[in-house]
């Protein structure tokens, strides 16, 4: 196995073309798993630790450009104003080693139904720039997942960049696991209040072959809150709906059984995260002090 060590992401670039069958690797939280399991045998790893582009952020125009190699304890750290979903779920993301080496980056690669940051990148609209030495271009994360595993990237591609707005409004993660440490998410949702454009979004993960959209629940409550004009009054929102909100949610996945859960709790505890979610951020939204996810 050949060991690539770039130093600049031109370098790195130029790497990727000559060997599209290199495996990317920063955090190594996930690749490494696989090669000592011998699950994975590539023929070449292609290391990005000393590529300095990668590992930065910048805001501009209220978007943040989150580097696909910043580690999950930066966002928790220096983001949790900015980006406050992502900083929840980097919270819930393995042990305080992981959160040390694994990124938002290497969780995209990965493409794990089971990622905790998908919902929220999903919530809050986020794009993820990929870059070849052919040139980059941004890709929805609604179109980046394309199965179990499999992502939307070229063979000669690798992820520079994850584009989130600025959270305009409350933002909410919450996930169920069998213990409370370490645990990989038998579930997981985010939402996320967008009051200036009166939209909401909302998305489930480790519910289906793909993390979702919630889409029927986001444009239910969408249409409430304005019909009801509740954006502007921010009165409370009625337990009915709040109940509808879930069970759309809940909707949105297609479940399986397997050994952290069933298809059947899968979709109540989505239901349940959904209403919790939304209170928690509707509470923020009316003022009251942050509740805890």
């Amino acid at each position: 196995m050949d060991f690539l060590r770039p130093t600049s992401l031109s370098e790195a670039l130029a790497l990727k073309a000559e060997r599209p069958d290199a495996v990317p690797i920063a955090g190594g939280t996930d690749v490494m798993v696989e090669l000592n399991f011998d699950h994975r045998r590539p023929a070449a790893l292609l290391d990005l630790n000393r590529v300095g582009e990668l590992a930065e952020w910048s805001t501009s125009d209220g978007v943040v450009a989150l580097g696909a190699a910043v580690p999950y304890v930066r966002v928790i750290a220096e983001l949790g104003e900015a980006l406050p979903a992502l900083s929840m779920a980097s919270r819930t993301v393995g042990s305080p080693q992981i959160r040390n080496r694994g990124t938002v980056g290497g969780n995209l690669g990965a493409a794990s139904p089971a990622g905790d940051t998908h919902p929220v990148l999903l919530a809050a609209g986020a794009s993820v720039e990929v870059a070849s030495v052919r040139g980059s271009r941004r890709i929805p994360a609604e179109e980046f997942y394309l199965g179990v595993k499999r992502n939307a990237l070229e063979p000669d591609e690798l992820i520079i960049a994850i584009h989130l707005p600025a959270a305009a409004g409350p933002q909410q993660f919450a996930k169920v696991g069998t213990r409370n440490a370490m645990v990989i998410a038998v579930c997981s949702f985010a939402v996320a209040l967008h009051p200036e454009e009166a939209r909401v979004g909302a998305a489930v993960g480790s519910a289906a072959p793909t993390p979702r959209r919630a889409i029927e629940a986001e444009e239910f409550l969408t249409a409430e809150l304005t019909d009801t004009r509740l954006w502007e009054t921010r009165a409370p929102i009625r337990d009915s709906v709040r109940r509808r909100f879930g069970a759309l949610a809940a909707s949105a996945a297609s479940p399986i059984d397997d050994v952290r859960g069933t298809a059947e709790y899968r979709r109540h505890a989505l239901s349940v995260l959904a209403r919790r979610t939304l209170t928690w951020a509707w509470n923020d939204y009316q003022g009251s002090e942050r509740s805890c996810a």
